[in-house]
């Protein structure tokens, strides 16, 4: 459905007076009479679709999400490095793939969207993505981390700039596999991701140790809440294990995080996690965040000069730190506006050859969209959650050790994904 957004912008306006290359906003994008056929060289509007999940487990980090998102459409409709506006209309895809279709399919039949983002749920994004995408070939920058929405789900439609699971286990398990152990225990979100996130750290443990072991896994269903019978079968066979790896993120890690810190097992098992470094985990899990590891996607403190921008900006929009989602909602739709430009045109399918394989300036610095799978090569690190410096609870973040972009990425004929 479409998210309600009453007494906030739905579209973009225009440019302040003054700022050079604006023609004035013309209609409704979404008319297909209006749409490009790829030779479009008079466009002077895109239509954006910004699919997220607005209500649910992971409200927190759709919200988030979506104030990159704003914040890029708001620079990028006042520069003059874009001669092209973003206009765009929200939608609340909640957390199960039949709403994520919905919200999806409005954007583009009612509403005209060549281009849609977002849905950080894997499960909704891996529909979205075959569903709506594929089919209607409109342009999807997914806000999830399955590795198969890059690999055997791949379409030549899709183009991630969030990093992978694939990615994210890369550097989890040579770091695990080094510093602790081959003995895993697994708690795994029984959802597309959770699964994801198994399959990616085992064959990797598999290959860097000869001593690898699943020792246990459990699944709790995604959006458990008691979570008392899976942490007692964890802790009885914390002595036989070197570490627990935890496939989980939002709502499902922090309460997680918060019942096995209460029952002792973070003094029993060290706990690796693929997300347990983002903002709203470290904040909603309070000391319970302490003292767990996380493979880690972004901090504020990478020192790129675009990045150091982009924090500026952020701050002083919302008058707080970026953190893992907010820069996948900013560089997603910076990177698709990079692709329109580089294609001059707003025709998806014109701007699908621009992207495949671009090199473009990210708040990474320089990433490419690999030809192969159209996944972006971002850095990774490893990470512990340590006591805040400042006090309080939610923990700061110390990397550990990095993987630069091609480091991180699997080979692309292990990624089964065919374009």
């Amino acid at each position: 459905m479409v998210r309600d957004i009453t007494n906030r912008r739905r579209r973009t306006v225009l440019k302040a007076a003054g700022v050079a290359g604006v023609s004035a906003l013309a209609g409704c994008v979404g008319d297909p009479s209006e749409v490009d056929d790829g030779n479009d060289e008079d466009f002077d509007t895109v239509q954006f679709g910004v699919l997220e999940p607005f209500t649910g487990d992971f409200a927190d980090l759709a919200e988030e999400r979506n104030q990159g998102e704003r914040l890029a459409i708001e620079q990028i409709n006042a520069s003059d490095e874009f001669d092209f506006e973003i206009e765009y209309e929200e939608y609340d895809t909640q957390l199960n793939a039949e709403d994520g279709i919905q919200a999806a399919n409005q954007a583009v039949e009612r509403d005209g969207a060549q281009f849609l983002t977002g849905a950080i749920s894997s499960s909704v994004a891996l529909a979205i993505s075959n569903n709506i995408a594929q089919e209607n070939e409109v342009i999807y920058t997914p806000g999830a981390a399955d590795t198969s929405i890059t690999g055997s789900n791949c379409n030549e439609y899709v183009f991630r700039f969030e990093t992978s699971t694939a990615q994210i286990a890369e550097v989890l398990s040579q770091w695990t596999a080094e510093n602790l152990g081959g003995r895993l225990m697994y708690s795994i979100a029984d959802y597309a991701y959770g699964q994801s996130v198994k399959e990616e750290v085992e064959g990797r443990m598999q290959n860097l140790t000869d001593d690898y072991e699943d020792v246990l896994t459990v699944s709790p269903e995604e959006g458990a809440e008691d979570f008392e019978a899976y942490i007692s079968q964890l802790s009885n066979n914390a002595p036989d294990a070197d570490a627990l790896v935890v496939g989980a993120t939002g709502g499902h890690l922090i309460r997680f995080l918060i019942q096995a810190h209460g029952s002792g097992l973070h003094e029993e098992i060290p706990i690796v996690t693929t997300t347990g470094s983002f903002a709203v985990v470290r904040g909603g899990a309070g000391e319970a965040s302490q003292g767990i590891y996380s493979g880690t996607r972004y901090v504020p403190g990478i020192e790129t000069e675009a990045n150091q921008q982009f924090v500026s900006d952020y701050e002083a929009e919302y008058d707080a730190s970026p953190d893992n989602f907010s820069r996948v909602g900013y560089g997603s739709i910076m990177m698709v506006a990079q692709g329109i430009r580089e294609a001059g045109s707003r025709d998806p399918d014109a701007v699908r050859e621009a992207m495949s394989g671009m090199t473009y300036e990210s708040i990474y610095g320089d990433v490419t969209l690999r030809e192969c799978d159209q996944q972006a090569t971002n850095p990774v690190w490893m990470a512990e959650n340590v006591a805040p410096a400042g006090g309080g609870e939610a923990a700061d973040v110390d990397l550990l050790t990095e993987l630069d972009g091609e480091e991180a990425a699997p080979a692309c004929e292990d990624t089964g994904c065919e374009l």
